[in-house]
């Protein structure tokens, strides 16, 4: 019976939202989101399962505005489903107000549309976390981590999937050292982070590179990826 999505365990945990957070490590995928001064970069694994898939079909970078974007880790459909419905309240609250939705605004409404799926023994939660980026000239960077139990919380640097653990360490450690600066800067931090946390490195094919500035966010090119992977192997 505790296995059901709407009641509590004796330990006090609803089991089908522990599965959820199972499901975004099993693809062995592992996403960074970092905040710079000026800029914020989002980077994830890009693995293709057969050789026969046409990689560009494959994508867990979703432009939502023209400012803001977001990388969904865990289960795919979930995460495309999930990029649809921040498209839609960002819509809306444009229609409504007349105004592009802050960011803060739109991530903690995915959050709480997330947490009332976990009310409802008819519903099922989503098996990714999503975190979302911009940045304005008011609040400057801005990174948003938001998972299936509905949770929301701005993070200047945050990781989910396989390695979110190993990930969250080497993002402490250098971000104590030295926070980035710039759209350049930033994408670079974040790329050697990831390789820092897979302990190896990777083709231009094998990530995902977006960048936000200042009312603009874009997926970095292959050709974009490799110039930033050939001025980290130089300054190593």
């Amino acid at each position: 019976m505790d296995r059901n999505i709407t009641i509590f365990s004796s330990e006090g945990r609803l089991l089908q939202i522990q599965y959820a957070f199972q499901a975004v490590k099993e693809p062995g995928v592992t996403s960074l989101g970092v905040c710079g001064d000026g800029a914020a970069a989002l980077v994830t694994q890009k693995k293709v399962e057969d050789k026969l898939i046409d990689a560009s079909t494959i994508t867990h970078m979703f432009r939502i505005t023209k400012s803001i974007g977001a990388v969904v880790t865990g289960s795919l459909p979930d995460g495309r489903a999930q990029a649809q419905r921040l498209r839609y309240e960002a819509s809306e609250f444009r229609h409504k107000h007349g105004y592009e939705v802050p960011v803060s605004y739109l991530s903690r409404r995915l959050g709480d549309i997330n947490q009332v799926y976990t009310q409802h023994a008819a519903s099922r939660v989503s098996g990714c976390v999503v975190m979302v980026c911009a940045v304005d000239n008011v609040d400057g960077a801005q990174l948003f981590k938001i998972d299936p139990a509905g949770s929301c919380l701005g993070w200047s640097a945050a990781s989910a999937g396989s390695k979110d653990s190993e990930a969250d360490n080497v993002l402490e450690k250098r971000l104590k050292k030295k926070k980035p600066v710039g759209e350049r800067e930033t994408a670079q931090f974040a790329i050697s982070a990831l390789q820092s946390v897979l302990g190896a490195d990777f083709k231009a094919s094998e990530v995902e590179v977006a960048v936000a500035t200042a009312g603009v966010f874009r997926t970095l090119s292959e050709e974009e990826i490799d110039a930033h992977l050939t001025d980290i192997a130089e300054q190593d």
